[in-house]
């Protein structure tokens, strides 16, 4: 499989790429600078160097090239309100029409529970944050791609533990990066399962059990 991956130096980007190569995908991404690329490329990955804020949907779609499927989980994890604005929401939609331009059908989207953080006193830019996001699910979800739309519960750093709680709606909990990833990284090879929102969550069900659980008969 070849993958193209938006966040590929994220917490969730970074172990994802991991974890194709170590089953033999190529890999793809963007990076802003110039020795992120090529940290990248002594790990076996492509990157190409762009500004995802400030690139036009045509040096995205160039940047995208022949690759099987978009991975977008870059994000601003509720920073400033322009940074949210170009990254969790335009950002998306940009990626989507360079979908479409580049001809990639298969759009892979990690976005938040609606749930997270509603026990706590939230500011308005986490809000604003969760707003935007919601926004990116709903235009993704409306597209005419073969999208698939992820939503884990609160990250966690450190090792995965490789089970899940993985459904159409999942109660809000943590879960670590690692399982993120490998999660993403099974439904990714799972071509049964599109045009869907499921949600992730720490439980009991071997991740690669958890992914078949959702195909539809």
């Amino acid at each position: 499989m070849d993958v193209f991956i938006i966040g590929i130096t994220g917490g969730i980007g970074g172990l994802l790429a991991q974890k194709l190569r170590s089953r033999g995908d190529a890999v793809h991404g963007l990076v802003r600078r110039d020795d992120q690329q090529a940290e990248l490329a002594r790990r076996g990955v492509t990157a190409q160097v762009g500004d995802l804020a400030s690139m036009t949907v045509e040096q995205l779609a160039t940047a995208f090239g022949d690759v099987d499927v978009i991975v977008f989980s870059a994000g601003s994890n509720g920073g400033s309100r322009e940074v949210t604005t170009a990254i969790d929401g335009d950002g998306v939609v940009k990626a989507i029409k360079a979908a479409r331009l580049a001809g990639v059908e298969r759009f892979v989207l990690v976005s938040v529970l609606p749930e997270s953080w509603r026990e706590r006193d939230l500011g308005d830019e986490v809000e604003y944050y969760f707003a935007v996001k919601k926004g990116a699910d709903v235009a993704l979800s409306r597209s005419d791609l073969n999208w698939l739309i992820l939503r884990p519960s609160l990250l966690l750093d450190g090792p995965g533990i490789g089970t899940v709680s993985l459904g159409p709606a999942e109660f809000h909990g943590e879960i670590t990066r690692d399982d993120v990833a490998a999660t993403l990284a099974e439904l990714l090879h799972e071509p049964r399962i599109g045009r869907r929102i499921l949600e992730l969550n720490t439980g009991s069900t071997p991740i690669e059990e958890a992914v078949l659980a959702n195909v539809r008969a």
